[in-house]
């Protein structure tokens, strides 16, 4: 209860009292009524615009919520693009280096022998020049000729002669220790670093490589062909480069050739 003696109403109640106040014709008359209806009145717009102001708050609030659902979707939405953009990119790059890899092996290996061509070799004798000079241990070199290559082009043709240089790779690489190098140095020549070994070490290293090649047997029209190879050793000296090196397996080998072919010439 008020002051007045009047209990507390609810806002509804209170507005259907006064309706009924102004209703009633005892008080048609009453100083008061005018000032109550214009209050009345009043009051009633008032609360229509605060319901609008509220209705327009709610949609606002909505369109809010919304569009924060949106943009956390957008998110969500992004966030998996770039994680298949990453996996991609991860494949991508994977790739890349995969390939990279087959690249760098195709640049230093001999598409038919499968040994490793010239170039190989070079980066092999420029590691091993290097490291002579650092640790002052000495390298070989042998430089190997097929015999008679020519002639097996001319007689059999060049698929037998590819045949037989891939009979030769195989046979070296039966035959070289497990640190030694051995590849393709052009045409039917190959070549084989021994790191770490001097003349002597390295003389009956190339005798098993020419002994190994005498007895490759290549089949032919119901022909034997039999094959030898000719080569030339020289080892590394301190203040040559490995070109000296090779050119003195080289006048080794040429020496071998004119000597009677099928044997080993060391380089003075």
């Amino acid at each position: 209860m008020n002051a007045l003696g009047i209990g507390l109403r609810t806002e509804e109640e209170l507005y259907v009292h006064i309706e009924e106040l102004l209703k009633d014709p005892s008080h048609q008359s009453h100083p008061l009524r005018l000032a109550l209806e214009q209050l009345y009145d009043l009051s009633l717009a008032q609360n229509e615009r605060l319901q609008r102001l509220v209705r327009i708050s709610d949609g606002y609030h909505e369109v809010s919520r919304h569009k924060t659902e949106s943009l956390s979707q957008q998110y969500d939405r992004q966030l998996r693009r770039l994680e298949k953009l990453a996996r991609i990119s991860d494949r991508y790059q994977n790739s890349l280096r995969e390939l990279s890899e087959a690249l760098k092996i195709a640049a230093l290996q001999d598409p038919l022998t499968g040994l490793g061509n010239r170039r190989y070799l070079m980066e092999r004798l420029r590691e091993e020049s290097e490291r002579v000079v650092r640790k002052g241990s000495p390298y070989s070199l042998a430089l190997i000729d097929v015999d008679h290559f020519k002639s097996f082009n001319d007689s059999y043709g060049h698929e037998v002669g590819d045949q037989v240089l891939c009979l030769i790779a195989q046979s070296l690489r039966a035959q070289v220790r497990e640190y030694d190098f051995c590849g393709r140095w052009g045409g039917e020549e190959f070549l084989i670093i021994l790191p770490e070994t001097d003349l002597e070490e390295a003389t009956p290293v190339a005798e098993r490589v020419r002994e190994a090649i005498k007895e490759i047997r290549l089949e032919q029209s119901q022909e034997a062909i039999s094959l030898s190879a000719s080569l030339g050793l020289s080892c590394f000296r301190l203040g040559e480069s490995f070109s000296e090196t090779i050119n003195r397996a080289d006048d080794a080998l040429y020496r071998a050739k004119e000597l009677g072919r099928d044997r080993l010439e060391i380089a003075a």
